[in-house]
């Protein structure tokens, strides 16, 4: 903050809450928002009835209840005083922006809070890398699960599997599920397909893209996020020959993830053997994204993303080809950037899997 030239953050609803002290505030009519100023005590502004899920951390933040008849805004502006410049939450509702823009007035600049918490947030620890790495385990065992032909498929739709597929990743410790792709067929060209009532059948392929999160000790969650394919009978050559190529997109960007390689050259990396192998324009999407607190966050491994990768980076490797209407491949894991090299936290089988 003293760097940025910011006085007062901000946090409200969203990822950085919980990061920062633990708690994850409820997406409410009723304000909730931490006030960190940048010379003084952190104080966490909190609907009364809500004050009992926070758990107190001395030194850390102290708690502000207010009641049903009290004003928040007024709280708020109240603990950040006449500060020039203040970084607000990303996903803050316009409704508690605006009332804040109002009362405190137009000597006060205004910025996105994530130019301070996204940077800090994007290097992990060695707490949180571990924290990731046990979400990956749990995710690797689900796949492995569905690369065994323990989830049936044939003849079950893709909602029918996606719930199974949530369900198994409750079962090995995750606290939710964030998303459970199931795309059979024709609906695995988008890459971001929503299961329905398709029925998978025999000589379908079958995009497995799945995660959630797992709680810590202290109260935050670190994602999981893997993508899988199986084939239901024997893949045509087309689809084998893709995959093929798929599978050395992504080990060449994992090979390219060191620290101090700019984020687009890995990205350059995957679409590079894409390209060659003339599947380019079936590329549609960057090779992948920063992952910890939230499936999606820096840094992000696309083209013109200058930034080096540092150790504790961590993001996906995602890289697919796509062809509308007949097909689509993914091949996904999670990946950290160290200064031994990088650190693939998934380990299920790479291979293009085929079940009866």
């Amino acid at each position: 903050m003293g760097e940025q030239g910011v006085d007062v953050l901000l946090l409200s609803v969203g990822p950085d809450l919980p990061w920062l002290i633990g708690y994850e505030a409820m997406p409410l009519e009723r304000l909730t928002m931490l006030v960190v100023p940048a010379d003084g005590d952190a104080t966490l502004v909190v609907p009364r009835l809500e004050a009992p899920r926070v758990v107190p951390r001395a030194g850390v933040f102290s708690i502000r209840a207010f009641e049903e008849t009290d004003d928040p805004i007024e709280v708020v502006a109240g603990l950040t005083g006449a500060a020039p410049t203040v970084a607000i939450g990303d996903r803050t509702w316009a409704r508690f922006v605006v009332d804040l823009q109002h009362r405190l007035g137009s000597s006060t600049s205004w910025r996105r809070a994530s130019s301070i918490t996204s940077p800090l947030r994007a290097v992990k620890d060695d707490a949180e890398i571990e924290a990731l790495r046990m979400a990956a385990a749990a995710a690797d065992r689900v796949a492995s699960q569905l690369q065994a032909g323990d989830v049936p498929l044939v003849g079950r739709t893709e909602a029918e599997i996606s719930a199974d597929l949530g369900r198994r990743l409750v079962d090995e410790g995750h606290a939710r599920v964030n998303f459970a792709i199931v795309a059979a067929g024709e609906n695995a060209a988008s890459p971001h397909h929503e299961p329905g009532d398709r029925v998978v059948r025999a000589g379908d392929v079958v995009l497995c893209d799945f995660g959630g999160t797992m709680l810590t000790e202290g109260g935050a969650g670190y994602c999981s996020d893997i993508t899988r394919c199986v084939f239901v009978g024997e893949p045509p050559a087309e689809v084998a020959e893709a995959y093929e190529v798929l599978h050395r997109a992504q080990r060449a960007a994992v090979e390219a993830a060191t620290v101090g390689t700019p984020c687009e050259r890995v990205d350059q990396a995957a679409r590079d053997v894409i390209d060659e192998a003339g599947y380019g324009d079936r590329f549609i999407h960057r090779t992948g994204h920063g992952i910890g607190v939230e499936e999606h966050e820096d840094p992000y491994i696309v083209a013109g993303n200058a930034d080096p990768l540092t150790h504790g980076h961590a993001f996906s490797i995602e890289p697919g080809i796509y062809t509308p209407g007949e097909w689509g491949l993914r091949l996904e894991d999670i990946v950290v950037a160290s200064g031994s090299g990088p650190d693939q936290l998934n380990v299920a089988d790479h291979s293009l899997v085929v079940l009866d």
